[in-house]
């Protein structure tokens, strides 16, 4: 059976002048998936998501055209009826914070078109879902930057969108209310909304352990898609092995392995370094440093080869010219 697509985009493109921040995408993202959009600041990420939700019209390609399909609908045809399957959440906090929270949610209830008499129970159902139904009359202004957020996100599926768009929701706010919204996000995939259909979600997102809960992900580099895949098959494109070197002190320790034979790259992890080692090499490079840095002074804790993590992988495809 063929998947459903709620997006099916090709050469997505838009130019700033000479500045291409996004330059010819092709995105399939289907019903039931949560696809994380990765990438350096500047990749073209909360672009290409304004370019999917109408809020930007793309470049005209000289050869190809830009398509952009939500639910088959065609963005750039029949804008308003592609909009309507959408919910959209960017970077920036974008509602009212004089009106309370049931004030907000209703308001964009109404602006979805929401009758008078169903308002108040989808915005009720919704408040209880992200976890703010006890906070109705508290003023916006004075929400946590979490509960922002999670309004945030019932505004956008107040209306019942099959695609839900999410800019960083998660950038700012503490560990704890991170998880409470990627459950949201998670039960929201696999759940779909009551009509019974599933719903997509496209999130981009700085954390790579956000990456790796993600159905698929996609990593832009200079407005370009350079790959895409599983969390789980991304870890195995690497070929250089991956060597964990945990010790004091730090700053030493990596300036010593960086001029390790055999050491192709070498990145900080909080108390630890990831040495990217060319394939076949990892024992012997281990080997020497047991006996190197400990001679200049170094205390090693930990030595030994790990499975690449998307951290490795996204670090060595930003190295591609």
């Amino acid at each position: 059976m063929m998947p459903e697509y709620l997006i099916d985009a090709s050469n997505l493109r838009k130019h700033f002048g000479g500045l291409h921040a996004v330059d010819g995408v092709d995105l399939r993202v289907a019903s039931g998936e949560i696809y994380g959009l990765m990438g350096p600041d500047g990749a073209g990420k909360t672009t290409t998501i304004r370019l999917l939700c109408g809020a930007l019209q793309p470049t005209a390609g000289k050869e190809q055209p830009t398509q952009i399909l939500i639910g088959g609908v065609d963005m750039l045809r029949q804008t308003e009826l592609a909009r309507q399957q959408i919910g959209y959440l960017p970077q920036r906090f974008s509602l009212y914070e004089d009106l309370t929270v049931l004030e907000n949610i209703h308001f964009f209830a109404q602006a979805r078109g929401l009758q008078d008499r169903d308002w108040r129970p989808r915005c009720m159902e919704i408040l209880q879902f992200v976890g703010l139904a006890e906070f109705l009359d508290r003023r916006t202004g004075h929400l946590s930057g979490g509960m922002k957020q999670k309004l945030g996100l019932a505004a956008a599926l107040v209306h019942r969108p099959r695609l839900l768009l999410l800019d960083e929701p998660t950038t700012g706010v503490d560990p704890v209310t991170r998880q409470d919204f990627w459950q949201l996000i998670i039960r929201l995939a696999a759940e779909g909304n009551q009509n019974g259909r599933s719903t997509a979600v496209l999130i981009s997102t700085p954390y790579m352990d956000e990456a790796a809960r993600c159905t698929r992900v996609g990593f832009l580099r200079q407005g370009r898609l350079v790959v895409e895949d599983t969390p789980a098959r991304l870890r195995t494109r690497l070929q250089a092995q991956v060597v964990e070197v945990v010790g004091r002190p730090l700053p030493l320790m990596r300036r010593l392995t960086s001029k390790e034979p055999g050491v192709e790259d070498v990145q900080m992890f909080g108390d630890r370094l990831h040495l990217r080692v060319q394939e076949g090499q990892a024992e012997a490079v281990m080997e020497h440093l047991n006996q190197v840095l400990p001679e200049q002074g170094c205390q090693i804790s930990r030595l030994r080869t790990i499975p690449a993590q998307l951290e490795d992988i996204f670090i060595s495809l930003l190295e591609i010219k």
